[in-house]
This record gives C-alpha cells, structure tokens and sequence, in this order.
C-alpha cells in the first residue's frame, strides 16, 4: 500500500478514537510529519514533532539519557525508544513516534549506511530495525514509509 494510502489510514483511524500522534525525527529530518501532515485533517491528531537532529537535541530537548546513548549508540533500540517515550510525554499525545539510523553517505561510527530504528510507543509498544539501500534519499524514504505503515498496521488491528 502507498504511503499516502497508510497515512490516510493513520490519519482516520487516530481521528475515530480521538487520539493523537507527535514525532520525534532524526533522519527523516521532518519528512515524517510531513508524511502525515499532508493529508487533510491530520491537524485534529498531530499535535507536533521535533528534529532531532543531534544529540544534543535528543539530550537537551527530549531528555534522552546520555548514558543510552553511549551504552547502546544513538542508532539502537533504546534511543529510539527513549525518543518516542519523551515526544509523547513532551507533547501529551496518545502516540509518538520517533526515527533515527544512518541515511549516509556511508557509515557512521561503526554503523552501517541504511540502519534505521523506528519505535512507536502508546497504548501498544513496537520498535523496529530496517537495513534499508538505495542512497540517502531512498533510505529516508524508506524510513517513513516503514514507520506509518507499522503505525497503520498496529492502529488497524487494534480493538481498543
């Protein structure tokens, strides 16, 4: 399915149950907020995101534990975890959503170009790594593409 098609789904389904989403980006710079933004009446469930692009943005603005970082790497699980946790707390949605990996050029401290963690967290917890190619565009795109249609998926098979 397209990504229009799965963010029209979010989109709908978050508005059914009066829920709401943010999002916290790292390489997708803004491009999932805008995914989602594009479709008309997103502004009755988005209620806002942040690029987080460095660190020091994920460590001063959303609170992840430098320690996380340094432990697991900014590209894991845990810091993609930590970033959704705080994007919802921080904006007081029902979900956030957060993205972060390696959209190259090349690798980056020992991790591969095309690693990508997406975390979803709310009523229903999911987090997933991709090994995306294709360039940075591509892996971008790929990103997005995956995290609404994981988000999609996980809202339309949820019956509470």
């Amino acid at each position: 399915m397209p990504l229009r098609s799965h963010a029209k789904t979010v989109i709908s389904l978050l508005e059914n149950r009066s829920e709401t989403v943010a999002v916290a980006e790292s390489l997708t710079a803004g491009g999932l907020g805008h995914a989602l933004t594009i479709i008309p009446g997103a502004s009755k469930v988005f209620v806002g995101g942040v690029i987080a692009y460095t660190n020091e943005v994920k460590v001063n603005f959303l609170e992840v534990s430098p320690t996380l970082i340094k432990d697991f790497t900014v590209v894991s699980e845990e810091v993609a975890n930590a970033m959704a946790d705080a994007v919802r707390e921080k904006f007081g949605s029902t979900w956030g959503i957060a993205t972060t990996g390696i959209a190259g050029p090349g690798d980056h401290e020992g991790i591969a170009e095309g690693t990508v963690w997406v975390a979803i967290r709310g009523p229903i917890n999911q987090s997933i790594q991709l090994q995306l190619d294709g360039g940075r565009e591509a892996i971008r795109t790929g990103a997005i593409s995956s995290a609404i249609g994981t988000f999609a998926r996980i809202l339309s098979h949820r019956t509470t």
